[in-house]
């Protein structure tokens, strides 16, 4: 089983934003370190009107993407697993 669950990273501990379910209390897990979020898109070639261009493209994406029906999906083995 896999689980994403974020968190930071502060005074030399992990700290989660949330607590983990049916996980046991001994699980291995992996750690990766991510970047603040901030994405040089001039760095990329793409400038404020193809950024902009972009943005409203994926707003349809992203408003499907976290509306209430796909939530089903946030743990899709469990719901999988409970059909």
């Amino acid at each position: 089983m896999l689980k994403t669950i974020e968190g930071v990273y502060r005074d030399g501990k992990i700290e989660l934003f949330e607590t983990p379910g049916n996980v046991a209390e001994d699980a291995r897990v992996i750690v990766t370190f991510l970047d603040s979020g901030q994405v040089d898109l001039r760095a990329r070639g793409i400038d404020e009107e193809q950024a902009a261009r972009l943005r409203m493209q994926l707003k349809a994406f992203a408003d499907e993407w976290n509306s209430p029906e796909m939530a089903s999906y946030d743990d899709y083995d469990a719901a999988r697993d409970a059909l």
